[in-house]
């Protein structure tokens, strides 16, 4: 019998074989996933925005989530996270007084409590947000754990500055539903970045890195540092006053991240 009579060559049969094994493995590929992902806890979880059947009770209702801000005035926030520590931050701050400077800080709780007397009484021209309490990942934990931690840390903050703060920044910019049903329940505005501080691209060169964020900024640009870490992250904060100045060249402000979103215009319609 030929080939055509047979209506299946060899060449059909081994292709056709191979389609329904491969098919077999993704059926199996999906199966796993669903079934993994049946046994996450859904209620509540990491990735739930939502409690229960109730009244959320979630402060006004909404979560603004800011990268940067649509302005056509030359504004720019400096952030620096994960502070308070006595190696860096005075190190910061004398800078930021130096050249005269506002910049929003994003504190870890359990680092306030333990060097409360770093940032005690000078952040008074500063702006100070929530980081956690020990930075850990919130996107992985369950909506009462997050909760707990990000009051904890507001409560400490609030303390030890004198300023409860109303900006959050999770850990790593990790975003999980748990997590922003926690941020609502506080009235945070929620404030991520839009162009990060590049240290291990700058080994050892302060000026490089400080040109390289000079002309990476535009309007409404949140910026991201560092005020504890690797010591590599060094090469930022010793060309902050370049930076400083690269930026005021450039005909730019600083201001707080509050500030800047006070000063946020409506992008211009295109219709």
């Amino acid at each position: 019998m030929t080939e055509s009579a047979q209506g299946w060559s060899r060449r059909d049969l081994l292709r056709r074989s191979a389609l329904v094994a491969t098919g077999a493995v993704a059926g199996a590929g999906a199966l796993n996933a669903w079934l993994t992902h049946r046994r996450l806890p859904l209620a509540g979880g990491p990735a739930s925005a939502t409690i229960g059947n109730d009244q959320q009770n979630v402060g006004s209702g909404a979560l603004p989530v800011v990268w940067s801000v649509s302005t056509t005035r030359r504004l720019v926030a400096l952030t620096f996270d994960d502070g308070p520590a006595p190696q860096w931050t005075p190190m910061v701050l004398d800078t930021l007084a130096e050249h005269r400077v506002p910049a929003t800080f994003f504190l870890v709780g359990a680092q306030v409590r333990r060097h409360g007397d770093v940032v005690r009484g000078l952040l008074a021209e500063h702006e100070v947000g929530n980081h956690s309490w020990r930075h850990r990942d919130l996107a992985q934990m369950d909506t009462a754990a997050v909760y707990d931690d990000l009051r904890r840390s507001h409560d400490a903050i609030a303390d030890v500055t004198g300023s409860p703060p109303r900006l959050v920044r999770p850990p790593y910019g990790h975003l999980g539903g748990a997590m922003l049903h926690a941020a609502a329940r506080l009235n945070y505005r929620l404030v991520l970045w839009s162009l990060q501080m590049v240290e291990r691209e700058y080994p050892g060169d302060p000026a490089g890195h400080a040109r390289r964020i000079v002309a990476g900024v535009r309007p409404g640009t949140i910026v991201l540092g560092h005020d504890v870490g690797d010591p590599r992250r060094l090469v930022a904060l010793r060309g902050l006053p370049d930076m400083i100045t690269g930026l005021r060249a450039r005909g730019y402000t600083f201001v707080t991240v509050s500030a800047l979103l006070g000063a946020g215009v409506a992008p211009t319609s295109t219709g």
